[in-house]
């Protein structure tokens, strides 16, 4: 590919990575408080592979060290969202801790 190429996807790769502030920014705004949408997380990997690429095609050993450990940060963000189901709610909490365990139920007598 050309250089030219590559600078278009030097380009894109950052345009991606920094609509990842515009998408927090917005999350926050709405929500009326500092949030972090899963999509910061995507946005921050997919533009981070792209200027990883973009640096080892330059051969930037700085940017390229920058990137790789970007990469792992982003990995490891998505898996501790994705391992888990969300935190509960605390209404939704207190309503399962006040069901009674599995196998307590009284039977059809009440006994």
């Amino acid at each position: 590919m050309s250089d030219t190429v590559w600078t278009a996807v030097g380009f894109i790769g950052q345009t991606i990575f920094g609509m990842r502030f515009v998408i927090q920014w917005l999350a926050s705004e709405r929500a009326r408080r500092s949030v972090v949408p899963v999509s910061f997380w995507h946005l921050s990997l997919v533009g981070t592979i792209i200027l990883l690429a973009y640096s080892i095609y330059r051969i930037d050993p700085v940017f390229i060290a920058g990137f790789s450990l970007n990469l792992v940060i982003y990995l490891r963000n998505l898996y501790f969202i994705y391992r888990k189901p969300p935190v509960q709610s605390a209404q939704a909490a207190a309503a399962q801790e006040a069901q009674p365990p599995p196998g307590d139920e009284a039977g059809p007598d009440g006994a």
